[in-house]
């Protein structure tokens, strides 16, 4: 009989992270009991008395209906407040010092906003250039330019199916902007990882993006940067994509995915 009276290697903490941990992988389908103990590792009687015990704790919640269990709203509101402390622009603002210091070129960091991405900070390189999202705070259709489109790419598919749709009457008289054009894209970059690709919209300007990935290969933000065709020549190309590449992978160790910027970007894309 499973110890669940301590702490300890035997006791109740480590089977009681194994479930939780159980319950994570399925995200919000839910298990049934059976299921979740097998998953961790324990008794389907042990399981049982270590889910009531999270349930008391809000870190667990069971469907009424079907009996499934899930991680409840308590456990996501401490992983909320825990993480990094400092905000994303915070996180991100060294890499992004770095990269326009690096390669001589304007940086941007781009996050989602429902069917838009916005730039939540930009540095400046010693090039002029025109960007579609301009400044701080600018907001671009998801899919239009590089630094929306390395978002789009990597966004769950049903979820990516349902931005496609609506977007496209949004862009009838955008350029290249159709469904061919966004399908055959998004195909490039997930087998790229990156969003090279211009559309002549900006005469003269190039850029390229990849996309700051979770655990589970779903798009926090992307890094983009924004500078001249001559700039970003077929021989440069690879080398700003490798530096764009081990600079997106270190972030995406340091961001917290609950920080409120990844929910509702335009309240923290003010100016420095």
């Amino acid at each position: 009989m499973d110890d669940v009276s301590g702490v300890g290697p035997s006791g109740s903490l480590p089977r009681a992270v194994a479930l939780l941990r159980a319950l994570a992988a399925r995200g919000g389908e839910g298990m049934r009991l059976t299921n979740a103990a097998e998953a961790a590792g324990v008794t389907p009687a042990s399981a049982h008395r270590l889910l009531r015990m999270l349930i008391d704790e809000g870190l667990v919640e069971q469907d009424a209906r079907n009996k499934y269990y899930r991680l409840g709203i308590e456990f996501f509101s401490l992983a909320a407040r825990a993480g990094n402390p400092g905000n994303l622009r915070e996180v991100c603002r060294p890499a992004l010092l770095r990269l326009s210091a690096a390669l001589g070129d304007t940086v941007f960091l781009l996050v989602r906003s429902g069917y838009d991405a916005v730039c939540l900070d930009r540095c400046e390189g010693p090039v002029p250039i025109r960007s579609f999202t301009g400044d701080i705070g600018g907001k671009v259709i998801l899919g239009v330019g590089q630094g929306s489109m390395a978002i789009l790419a990597y966004l769950p598919e049903a979820e990516r199916e349902e931005v496609i749709r609506f977007n496209l009457p949004r862009l009838l008289n955008f350029g290249p902007f159709d469904e061919v054009f966004f399908r055959n894209e998004i195909e490039r970059v997930q087998e790229s990882g990156c969003a090279a690709r211009g559309t002549g919209l900006l005469p003269g300007m190039a850029g390229v993006a990849v996309a700051i990935l979770d655990r589970e290969r779903r798009p926090l933000a992307a890094i983009s940067i924004g500078t001249t065709v001559e700039r970003l020549n077929a021989e440069r190309l690879p080398t700003v994509v490798q530096v764009l590449r081990r600079e997106a992978e270190a972030l995406a160790a340091k961001i917290n995915p609950f920080d409120a910027a990844l929910r509702r970007p335009g309240l923290h894309a003010g100016s420095y």
